[in-house]
């Protein structure tokens, strides 16, 4: 009889647990705003850029939002904006002009791409982890 309760118990939390899996997602920067939206430019992985005249710092932020009814790409767009929304929040407080050498990362999963970034999204959320330079970038 414990036997039974015991398997059975585990059952229920084997099946609960089936469709919680996150996917790792790569996807193209282009649909989710690129640099140019948003006042602080942001440059993703090697993009060119006007040349440095001071490094303030590196920066790093995580950001999770709940899915709603988006699709998985769009919750990871989403995910991405909120999360280049914080870096041009700390270009700002620390009177940066711009974010350089942006990479994108969820888990153990990083892309330091001009093109594509890292995404995780799951039933329930979509996760990013973001990180670059603050900088002040010569004016043309």
């Amino acid at each position: 009889m414990k036997k039974r309760f015991v398997l059975g118990a585990l059952a229920v939390v084997v099946l609960t647990q089936a469709g919680c899996a996150t996917d790792v997602k790569s996807l193209p920067l282009a649909a989710a705003g690129g640099q140019s939206s948003g006042g602080v430019p942001v440059y993703f992985g090697q993009q060119n850029h006007p040349a440095v005249t001071a490094n303030l710092g590196d920066v790093s932020y995580s950001v999770r939002i709940a899915r709603k009814v988006l699709s998985p790409e769009d919750a990871c767009h989403e995910a991405l904006a909120e999360a280049v929304q914080k870096l041009r929040t700390a270009a700002h407080a620390r009177n940066a002009n711009a974010v350089i050498d942006v990479s994108t990362r969820f888990h153990s999963t990083e892309t330091n791409s001009s093109t594509d970034f890292t995404c995780g999204v799951s039933p329930s959320a979509a996760a990013i982890a973001v990180k670059g330079q603050l900088v002040v970038l010569e004016a043309n």
